[in-house]
């Protein structure tokens, strides 16, 4: 048991980032705490950590081992429930990642309400657009957009969003409507700097994807300051939709070349496949998906009609 209790504290430094604080969060005298360690790196015959005065950085071997760590202690942790009688209710941290602004506007409100639903389980949300490896990074579920590469992950559907072009009113009275993305090259364009799409994008011509290019007049590196531009008149953009959907219901943007939009986005959410799902990620997929699904819906709903 001596060095189960050392793996918790070696996780405990770690979660906290440095050992004085890991002290204080266990009650336990930084000299333990750092006699522990060194404990597991002799048996291990290697470092685990890299100590200096500002931060705390694992090793290589120390990144490993720490993942091995936390399985071994959550499978101690749902063996010890399931003797005590206690795995009927889910309990524990759940770790779940989305991109910026689906996930600060679809998913957190998700993740609040199953919050009040599940008192005994808390989540750990992480905002970001870049890839992330579920087994390293220590992540339960992940929500993502886009065609996914084959990881041996498990996917589980819960819509489409789709790629648009808008404009504001305004603008669109002013300098005409594009009937074909031929024309984009005649109009005032703001570019975003995202999967290197700030001077073209993308068109479903005669059943093929066309990238067709353009001058930006403005080039932005969030979705964000790209709505905000064309609002203010500026021109055209293209975006996902759900980052206009209230924009477009507001009646601020209109969508043009609807009928030229490439083909909508999957989004799904991703889980390791470890054999038994622990009992609090199973209840956050069967709460979250749903209700997501049904966000998604409304989404679509405001985009049905073609502006006139």
């Amino acid at each position: 048991m001596s060095q189960i209790e050392s793996m918790r504290v070696l996780v405990s430094v770690v979660d906290a980032g440095s050992l004085s604080a890991a002290s204080r969060k266990l009650g336990m005298p930084l000299a333990t705490v750092s006699r522990r360690i060194s404990q597991l790196e002799s048996h291990l015959k290697a470092p685990l950590l890299i100590r200096s005065t500002r931060q705390l950085k694992l090793t290589d071997a120390g990144s490993a081992y720490v993942g091995a760590c936390r399985r071994i202690l959550d499978d101690i942790l749902e063996a010890e429930r399931t003797a005590a009688g206690e795995y009927g209710a889910p309990r524990g941290e759940v770790i779940v990642t989305a991109p910026f602004v689906f996930g600060r506007l679809h998913v957190l409100p998700v993740l609040c309400e199953f919050l009040h639903a599940f008192p005994e389980v808390d989540v750990r949300f992480a905002l970001g657009d870049r890839p992330v490896n579920l087994l390293e990074d220590q992540i339960h579920a992940a929500v993502r957009i886009g065609v996914l590469p084959d990881s041996g992950l498990i996917a589980t559907s819960l819509g489409a969003v789709r790629r648009v072009v808008c404009a504001s009113p305004e603008y669109l009275a002013r300098h005409g409507r594009p009937s074909h993305p031929s024309v984009i090259a005649a109009h005032q364009c703001v570019g975003f700097e995202l999967f290197a799409t700030a001077n073209s994008w993308s068109f479903d011509i005669d059943g093929n994807e066309v990238r067709v290019p353009f001058r930006p007049r403005l080039v932005v590196n969030t979705a964000e300051a790209a709505i905000d531009a064309v609002i203010a008149g500026v021109g055209l953009t293209s975006v996902l939709s759900y980052q206009v959907e209230s924009a477009v219901r507001a009646r601020q943007l209109e969508i043009v070349l609807q009928e030229f939009e490439p083909r909508a986005l999957p989004v799904t959410v991703l889980y390791s496949d470890q054999g038994r799902l622990p009992l609090k990620l199973r209840a956050l997929l069967d709460f979250a998906a749903p209700r997501l699904r049904a966000r998604l819906r409304e989404i679509e709903a405001a985009f049905v009609t073609p502006n006139k």
